[in-house]
């Protein structure tokens, strides 16, 4: 697939509007805390397809108390020997809390499946179960939104280059990035196979144009915002109380405290 030249939205105009849905977001959250709502977002796409991009711009202005992101890392051997699903379900939201995936239990469907690092019965297993696991989160009253950020090879390949040649990117690239990068074809396949199992009613996905980050962040978190059923909470007129009196208290010289050195002094 080779991605097409699209217009892009100007920078000011994304900034504006990326502010609009920031104060939305954190009205959605004001939401979940006031009703005691469970919401879990689960991002999953290719290397590169700019899933965490998007996070970050929707947990920015948000409560990390309310709204916390779940990134696991490689299963211990310990692990490795308990029920799939059961690291994740340590990490879903109690009452009044937003967990997002950065990678899920999708994991087993992607990456595991391509790299053999699982066996093929785990895997059937795994097609089997997702959907039922899916709904028995749903009945238990977790909203559950799943995002597929789709990204063409040539806009992934830009984005592999400039993370190799950027420094502040280069932490990006893992060895399992490198090494997937053969695999285009095998992920593909293993992507359209769970979709074909876990792309359902009850639960399906919805899929990001990912080529462009900017519209895919501001597509993806208008989605988000329209698909959670939030109301504005009212809450009264916030008046603080005045100060005590300062003449009570005496401050220590400040000379006697520790301060971090002032490098701007040079630069002014």
């Amino acid at each position: 697939m080779t991605s097409k030249k699209k217009r892009k939205i100007k920078t000011e105009e994304y900034e504006k509007k990326l502010q609009e849905f920031q104060i939305e977001l954190v009205k959605m959250q004001e939401w979940v805390k006031a009703k005691g709502k469970k919401i879990v977002v689960v991002f999953e796409g290719r290397d590169a397809a700019g899933k965490g991009g998007a996070i970050k711009r929707i947990i920015e202005k948000m409560n990390p108390r309310i709204c916390r992101v779940v990134a696991l890392g490689i299963p211990t051997e310990r692990e490795k020997t308990q029920w799939y699903f059961q690291r994740y379900v340590a990490h879903l939201p109690a009452a009044g809390e937003i967990v997002l995936f950065d990678r899920s239990w999708y994991n087993r469907a992607g990456v595991e499946r391509v790299m053999r690092f699982c066996t093929k019965d785990e895997y059937v297993e795994f097609l089997r179960t997702c959907p039922e696991f899916e709904k028995m989160l749903i009945r238990s009253g977790i909203m559950l939104i799943k995002y597929w950020f789709s990204v063409s090879d040539d806009e992934q390949e830009r984005r592999f280059q400039d993370r190799i040649n950027d420094p502040t990117k280069r932490w990006k690239i893992s060895p399992m990035d490198i090494e997937s990068r053969k695999y285009w074809v095998e992920y593909s396949k293993a992507k359209d196979t769970m979709f074909r199992f876990t792309d359902t009613k009850h639960c399906p996905w919805y899929v990001v144009d990912a080529d462009i980050k900017k519209h895919a962040r501001l597509n993806c978190i208008a989605h988000l915002l329209d698909t959670i059923p939030y109301e504005k909470i009212s809450y009264p007129d916030i008046k603080l109380p005045e100060r005590q009196n300062i003449e009570t208290y005496i401050r220590p010289p400040m000379d006697e405290q520790t301060f971090v050195p002032d490098i701007t002094k040079d630069m002014l």
